[in-house]
């Protein structure tokens, strides 16, 4: 690849050959079946050859369509293993890396934003890029004061070309379906356009890591480096070093999986009550799991490390009391306030009336790990509720049609499924009940104060960090499109698929 593909007419042909690609190999296949092979392994080659082509050109294209691939990998714990496995290999390749930006056009960028002896400012400077993502790719580097650096450097063009491509997508939604069989794209690639601009702004980014990098500071749990330098097109932050959390999912031990998923789940969640932002990008290659100044330390002292600020949720007041107070009430089945108060919120249209031990049952089985004290996230778990909620035959499936996301709780939902979606590949045990009793407002009443531990974690929020808790509600009732909420819209094919 010599350059950025920029040129919407070149974008758009290569994405319009993705669909084109799906029906020459459907017809390769009956082709294969006719000629005596077996539909099971047909459709074993069929998946994979389109998983190949599918990576390789979101890959190459960057912008819209890399990023429309990184939101979808977190979901693939949902899938059947027999869907699941040929896709996962390729999903994680945008996790962790993609074709780099040519040299010239990484020293041009630099030039044109930190001045023509933008050598100068580095005492070293790695052209090969350590990492490559949707908009920008980043490279290791030696600050003039001697501190290693990350630069992440903006592609030519990325404001264009992620309109571009995720316009393009959106409009090749329904024939994306081999991708995620079931699941219904097209609000997915709606939300992530509405986030282009603020994630082409670096300004807005190194707010948000500045935020956290100052709250974060000294905390045993979580690390967030500190922007170093800010300019249009160019971030640098400090470095660091880390085991990649897809390395984590892929080759981790039972201890660092549970380990990076308790902190996982910490940091997600007490950042909006610490910080007024809520991370909004939690798919493995933001995260880092680091030993610290022992590598053979006890799994327990490990902390997470967290890139990548450039999609947040600003919540000043932190995460809504209405999560926690139906998430407690469920729990409790008081299934009439439950229902009453997702009414007020706009969780059920006017227009719609349920019975309120219909939607108590509906949520149950998805909450079901904030009932324990601890509980393993499974891709099993998340195949299950996925085929109770997919189903079309199913009553969960016909409630949740009738669910209604409201727009201020759309990217919560997103990054509460994302973030469940990689608990489940992590195959993670955590201790969930603990962080929503310190973090989610309203999960602990009001007349029952917390305990000390929580009382001094919350009354801590702008001094000693301690020991973090943070919450997680999985209790979102819907998406924009009316499918139900863990089933992130997995529909008819994903549920025969798992029955299969």
């Amino acid at each position: 690849m010599s350059d950025l593909p920029r040129k919407a007419v070149t974008r758009t042909a290569k994405l319009a050959a993705l669909p084109l690609g799906f029906a020459g190999r459907a017809t390769w296949g009956l082709g294969k079946r006719i000629g005596g092979r077996s539909a099971e392994i047909v459709g074993r080659e069929l998946q994979q050859r389109t998983a190949e082509q599918l990576f390789k050109v979101l890959g190459e294209l960057k912008g819209g369509a890399m990023k429309f691939g990184q939101a979808l990998s977190v979901f693939e714990s949902a899938l059947p293993e027999e869907i699941a496995g040929p896709y996962r290999a390729a999903l994680t390749k945008l996790q962790e890396a993609a074709p780099p930006m040519p040299t010239s056009a990484v020293h041009a960028v630099l030039a044109e934003q930190l001045g023509e002896e933008w050598r100068e400012l580095f005492e070293e400077f790695e052209d090969r890029p350590a990492a490559a993502a949707s908009i920008g790719q980043v490279h290791r580097a030696v600050w003039h004061d001697g501190r290693e650096v990350a630069v992440k450097v903006q592609y030519p063009g990325a404001g264009q070309a992620l309109l571009s491509d995720l316009t393009q997508l959106s409009r090749f939604a329904r024939l994306l379906g081999p991708l995620m069989p079931g699941m219904d794209v097209k609000p997915l690639i709606t939300e992530l356009r509405d986030r282009v601009s603020e994630e082409l702004d670096y300004s807005l980014e190194a707010e948000a890591q500045r935020a956290h990098a100052e709250e974060f500071a000294g905390d045993p749990d979580v690390v967030v480096p500190s922007v170093v330098h800010q300019c249009e097109q160019v971030l640098v932050t400090e470095w660091m070093d880390g085991v990649p959390l897809s390395e984590v999912i892929t080759d981790g031990t039972d201890e660092q999986r549970d380990r990076a998923g308790q902190l996982l789940a910490r940091f997600l969640f007490s950042g909006p009550a610490r910080t007024g932002l809520l991370h909004a990008d939690p798919h493995p290659g933001n995260f880092r799991l680091l030993a610290g100044d022992d590598p053979d330390g006890p799994v327990e002292e490990w902390r997470l490390g967290v890139l990548d600020f450039g999609t947040v949720d600003r919540l000043p007041d932190g995460l809504p009391p209405t999560i926690g107070n139906s998430l407690r009430m469920t729990l409790d089945g008081e299934a009439d306030a439950v229902y009453q108060l997702l009414c007020e919120e706009g969780f059920v249209r006017e227009s719609i009336e349920l019975e309120p031990d219909a939607v108590l049952e509906y949520l149950l089985p998805i909450i079901e790990p904030a009932q324990a004290d601890e509980f393993t996230f499974t891709r099993s778990w998340m195949r299950h509720q996925a085929a109770r909620v997919g189903d079309p035959r199913s009553p969960a499936h016909q409630l949740g049609k009738q669910l209604n996301l409201p727009p201020a709780y759309l990217l919560i939902h997103r990054v509460t499924l994302s973030t469940i979606g990689v608990l489940c590949q992590l195959g993670a045990t955590v201790r969930l009940r603990d962080e929503l009793e310190a973090w989610l407002p309203g999960f602990v009443p009001e007349e029952e104060p917390p305990g000390p531990d929580a009382a001094e974690a919350t009354g801590a929020l702008g001094t000693e960090p301690g020991r973090q808790r943070e919450p997680e509600h999985d209790t979102e009732t819907g998406t924009e499109t009316g499918t139900a909420v863990v089933g992130a819209g997995l529909g008819k094919e994903a549920v025969e698929e798992t029955r299969a």
